[in-house]
C-alpha cells in the first residue's frame, strides 16, 4: 500500500459536499434489500468524505459512524449532519487500524469510492473482526468498463497540461491497485461475496460543475493550481465549450457494489 501523505484530499471538502454526484436512490434501497436494514444496529462508513452517503441511512440505524482521515471532511460531515438534525451519528478521524475500538460492534460497512486508498487486507481483517454474525460489508465504486467520452477526454487533456502526465495523489503519484476489490474480499473470511453492477443513471455536467467536480479529487485539487487556478478554469472553459456550445456534458453512470457477510457461528 501507498503512502500518499496526509494532505491526501486538503482543501477539497468544499468542492466534495456541492459537486460530488450523490449516489442514486437505487444504490440506497438494494443495500436495505441485501442486509434486511430495520432501523437496528450500528453502521461505519469508512472513509466517509463530507458525509452524505452515511446520513440517507438516518432511519436505518441506531448508530451511525463516519470515519475519514482528512478533517475538513469531517468538519463538513458534521455541519450536514447539523443542519439535517441527524443526532445518532458520530464523526472520527483517523485509520481503521487506529480506531477498530472505537465503533463497537457493526451491523453493516460501507465503503464508497475509498477502498483504494486503504490497506485493503488490513481492513477487511478489522472489519470482520468488529461485525456482528450475519453483518457485511458493501464496497460502493462507479463500474469502469465503460470507455471515457470525448468530453472527458479534453478534461483529462487539460488536466494534464497543467499538471503533468502522472496523476497526482498527496504528497505522491496515484499507483493504482494491483487486484480487483471483489478477488481480495474473497480471499478474507467474509462469505458470500456478490458483485452487482446496478441500471445506470443519467448526469447533466456543466462546466461550473465539472471544474467543481475537479476540485474535490485528489489529482487536481484547486491547491495543485495555486493562483494561477483561475488561468486553468478560463482554459478548460474554452475547451469544453468549443466541444458543446450550450456547455452541457451528459454521462451515464453505472455504479457497481460489492456485499459480503459475516458467516453464522453454528455450534452443534
Amino acid at each position: 500500500m501507498n503512502d500518499y501523505g496526509a494532505e491526501l484530499f486538503q482543501g477539497t471538502a468544499w468542492y466534495y459536499s456541492k459537486y460530488r454526484l450523490l449516489y442514486p436512490a437505487s444504490l440506497i434501497r438494494y443495500i436495505i434489500d441485501k442486509f434486511s436494514l430495520n432501523g437496528e444496529g450500528c453502521m461505519l462508513d469508512l472513509g466517509c468524505g463530507s458525509g452524505q452517503l452515511a446520513l440517507r441511512f438516518q432511519d436505518w440505524f441506531e448508530q451511525i459512524v463516519g470515519v475519514d482521515t482528512e478533517p475538513e471532511m469531517l468538519a463538513e460531515a458534521n455541519r450536514l449532519s447539523i443542519e439535517n438534525r441527524v443526532d445518532h451519528v458520530k464523526w472520527l478521524y483517523g485509520k481503521a487500524e487506529d480506531l477498530a475500538g472505537d465503533w463497537g460492534a457493526l451491523r453493516l460497512t460501507i465503503i464508497a469510492k475509498a477502498f483504494h486508498w486503504m490497506d485493503r487486507e488490513a481492513v477487511l481483517e478489522i472489519l470482520y473482526n468488529t461485525t456482528i454474525p450475519n453483518g457485511g460489508i458493501a464496497i460502493v465504486d462507479n463500474d469502469q468498463k465503460q470507455e471515457p467520452l470525448t468530453w472527458q477526454l479534453k478534461v483529462d487533456e487539460v488536466v494534464k497540461r497543467w499538471l503533468g502526465k502522472e496523476r497526482r495523489a498527496g504528497s505522491s503519484v496515484y499507483v493504482p491497485p494491483t487486484e480487483r476489490h471483489e478477488v481480495l474480499v474473497a480471499k478474507s473470511k467474509f462469505i458470500n461475496v456478490e458483485r452487482h453492477v446496478l441500471p445506470s443513471y443519467v448526469h447533466r455536467w456543466s462546466v461550473e460543475t465539472i471544474i467543481g467536480n475537479l476540485y474535490s479529487t485528489s489529482y487536481a485539487a484547486r491547491r495543485f493550481f495555486g493562483d494561477q487556478h483561475e488561468r486553468f478554469e478560463d482554459e478548460l472553459r474554452t475547451a469544453l465549450l468549443s466541444l458543446d456550445s450550450e456547455g452541457v456534458f451528459t454521462e451515464e453512470i453505472p455504479v457497481s457494489i460489492i456485499t459480503a457477510f459475516k458467516r453464522v457461528e453454528c455450534f452443534i
